[in-house]
């Protein structure tokens, strides 16, 4: 079978969910929550083994076949959720995450807020009726894209940051108000094109490509491979991360949104409860 005829790309509706190896921990899991009727946001998995197959590649290209997968699952995505990728009305934004089959907390590469630009912006801001969320959503967008596809460090953006602070006299991030957060966001993307000499990428679609190229890379970053060791993680354990592609939703956009993460057994003891921890 060639690169282009493999099938690289997996909807959480189709995923063996006990197929770790190929589709990572988060993204088999996902696949099975989704197939017993559970609310996962829609999304889908890129294999283990087109990580390895971009690893392996001297050239550092995606295998043929993979981008081509993305866009059609990406149309299915717009389709569920009646959004569209890089649209100026109700766009459509994912989170882009690593998962190996093994879990390795920390270790690898996230990027969320993904699909935004000024014409997404837009159309965020008028989605939620919320401008303040908008710019907030965007300028953390910028870094940690910035930084993990981009490879610019966090103190670039940071100083930016606590400039802006220091200029309209605040000491708590939550008193930016959206015309700083703004500010920031045109001062974010001033760093990005001064150290990389390009202008952040505007097209979604190219976002998402570099996103991917980012979280495979992460697998051989030094935290992951560190970890690896210091745990011996073998590649018969573990080889090469998955991708999950999974729309977004957002824990910070009011007071009726959090964070948290949930257990159906307690951590500690494995008693048959559920067990959890939330951040509003």
């Amino acid at each position: 079978m060639n690169d282009a005829s493999r099938k690289y790309v997996y909807a959480f509706e189709e995923g063996d969910g006990k197929n770790k190896m190929l589709l990572g921990g988060k993204g088999a899991n996902l696949c099975e929550m989704t197939q017993i009727g559970l609310n996962v946001p829609p999304g889908f998995t890129i294999t283990t083994e087109a990580c390895l197959s971009y690893l392996d590649n001297p050239e550092h290209e995606l295998p043929d076949g993979v981008m081509d997968q993305v866009r059609e699952h990406m149309k299915a995505l717009e389709e569920k959720t009646g959004k569209t990728f890089g649209g100026s009305e109700n766009p459509l934004l994912v989170s882009v995450r690593s998962g190996s089959a093994m879990s390795m907390p920390g270790m690898m590469d996230t990027i969320l807020n993904l699909g935004l630009n000024a014409d997404t912006l837009r159309g965020l801001i008028q989605q939620t009726d919320n401008e303040r969320f908008g710019w907030d959503a965007y300028r953390r967008f910028i870094q940690l894209f910035g930084k993990v596809a981009l490879g610019i460090p966090d103190e670039e953006f940071d100083a930016e940051f606590e400039a802006v602070k220091e200029k309209v006299g605040v000491r708590d991030d939550v008193a930016l108000d959206a015309r700083d957060l703004r500010e920031i966001s045109d001062r974010f993307l001033e760093v990005v094109e001064r150290i990389t000499g390009k202008p952040f990428p505007d097209d979604p679609m190219e976002q998402l490509e570099i996103a991917i190229k980012a979280v495979f890379d992460s697998w051989m970053g030094k935290r992951a491979v560190d970890y690896r060791r210091e745990f011996n993680i073998t590649p018969d354990m573990a080889n090469g991360t998955a991708v999950n592609v999974v729309t977004m939703v957002f824990g910070n956009l009011g007071d009726d949104c959090a964070t948290g993460v949930g257990f159906t057994r307690y951590p500690d003891t494995g008693e048959n409860r559920l067990f959890g921890e939330y951040l509003v």
